[in-house]
C-alpha cells in the first residue's frame, strides 16, 4: 500500500475535495510544488491554475481549478484554500473562452472604465481554466 497524505480543498463557497492522496500537485507563485506524505511544513501563496491529486488506487489524477489562495502543508494534512476552486468536470471551456476574448479586449481598449489590473487577472484565471480543460482531456483520453 502506497503512502498518503490527507487533503482538504476548500473555497469560500464549499469544500471541493477531502481524502487521502499519494501526491498532490499545486501552481505555486514560483512553479508547481509536489507534496508527498511527510512533507516539510510549508505555508505559501498559490496562483491560478490545476491542483492534481493522484489517489491511491486509479490510474488518471484528479483535477481541481483554483483562482489562487494558499496552501498549507504539514506532515501528515495538506491544507489548500482557494479563493475560488472547481473541479475538473465542472469547468465551462464555451464561460472560459468568453471571459478570455472580454478581459482581452478591456486591455486593448484602455479608454475603458475597466480597472486594468483587474482585467488582467481576469485574463490569468481563463487563461489556467483553458490550460485546465486542456490538461483533462490530454490524461482521458490516455
Amino acid at each position: 500500500m502506497a503512502m498518503t497524505v490527507h487533503v482538504d480543498v476548500v473555497s469560500a463557497e464549499s469544500a471541493i475535495f477531502s481524502g487521502l492522496v499519494e501526491v498532490v500537485i499545486v501552481p505555486g507563485e514560483a512553479g508547481e510544488l509536489g507534496i508527498y506524505p511527510r512533507h516539510a511544513p510549508l505555508l505559501t501563496r498559490i496562483k491560478p491554475g490545476s491542483v492534481r491529486l493522484k489517489l491511491p488506487n486509479e490510474d488518471e489524477e484528479t483535477l481541481i481549478y483554483v483562482s489562487g489562495g494558499m496552501i498549507e502543508v504539514q506532515p501528515n494534512v495538506v491544507t489548500i484554500l482557494a479563493d475560488t476552486a472547481i473541479r475538473g468536470a465542472d469547468l465551462d471551456e464555451a464561460r472560459a473562452l468568453a471571459a478570455k476574448h472580454a478581459a482581452e479586449e478591456a486591455m486593448r481598449n484602455r479608454s475603458s472604465d475597466i480597472d486594468y489590473a483587474a482585467a488582467q487577472a481576469e485574463l490569468s484565471e481563463a487563461i489556467a481554466q483553458l490550460h485546465a480543460i486542456s490538461r483533462m482531456r490530454k490524461t482521458s483520453t490516455h
